[in-house]
């Protein structure tokens, strides 16, 4: 079998057992939409005022598209990695042709199919609900799909070195939380420390962040009642994502490197 036909392969076995697995389906659509929901349209944005929620609510779109992109690659292939270990199913993986680098490949790629699908979802409720003026692009594709591997990378590397899915999980949020919000996500860097500020370019979530908010939003728009991007662009799109490609090559390869061996 070639290489595109184990990868093919692989990617189909592991949509199945995703689809397979209905609490998962659920809790990966409606959690980022509960999100949206409460802090969209309860908590709401006041542009005027002051407190936490003070941008237009087009600001908040990063924030919104990385509770997927983030928390889902972390649990999913992290607990997937953790499974695999515990039912000695690398053992069996070993066997074959499919090398460790492809059976990740085979994992990222469902997650990309699966957080497109939610990402949609979530543009779409929060467009509904909040009123945001966003100028969607094909630029948010690459982002999407890299930011996800990276993540994926950063999800297999936590499988490997945690002791069990129980602990896949909560080393995943414990990582993930801080990240979705010292991003430049939900909180603007100016309402965090001076001495802090630096260490969001230690993030990699910041690069996707400025990136999908420089590429859906667009800083001459306007609707009546609504104030939208009035923050800077920041850099050129192209530059957090090649920085984001960059990550993303060396958490996969790190990942894929890590995974549990046999031999």
């Amino acid at each position: 079998m070639s290489r595109l036909g184990r990868i093919t392969s692989e990617t189909r076995a592991a949509t199945r057992a995703f689809l397979r697995r209905r609490t998962a389906v659920f809790f990966t659509f409606l959690f980022p939409l509960l999100i949206v929901l409460i802090f969209g349209a309860l908590v709401q944005t006041q542009p005027t005022g002051g407190g936490l929620f003070t941008e237009p609510p087009a600001y908040y779109v990063p924030g919104y598209l990385a509770v997927v992109v983030l928390f889902t690659p972390l649990s999913r292939v992290g607990s997937e990695v953790a499974r695999h270990r515990d039912d000695r199913r690398f053992e069996k993986l070993a066997t074959t042709p499919l090398s460790r680098a492809e059976w990740l490949l085979s994992q990222t790629l469902v997650n990309v199919a699966i957080i497109g699908v939610a990402a949609v979802l979530v543009l779409a409720v929060m467009v509904a609900v909040t009123g945001a003026t966003i100028a969607p692009s094909p630029w948010l594709v690459p982002f999407l799909a890299i930011g996800v591997a990276l993540f994926c990378g950063i999800g297999a590397l936590l499988g490997s070195f945690t002791d069990s899915q129980d602990g896949v999980i909560a080393a995943s949020n414990t990582l993930a939380l801080p990240l979705l919000f010292l991003s430049e996500t939900f909180v603007p860097p100016e309402l965090l420390p001076e001495w802090f500020r630096p260490l969001i370019e230690l993030s990699p979530l910041t690069y996707f962040s400025r990136g999908v908010r420089a590429v859906v939003t667009d800083p001459g728009a306007g609707v009546e009642g609504t104030v939208v991007a009035v923050w800077p662009a920041g850099p050129d799109p192209a530059i957090n994502l090649a920085i984001l490609s960059m990550l993303a090559l060396v958490t996969f390869g790190l990942g894929a490197l890590t995974l549990p061996r046999t031999d």
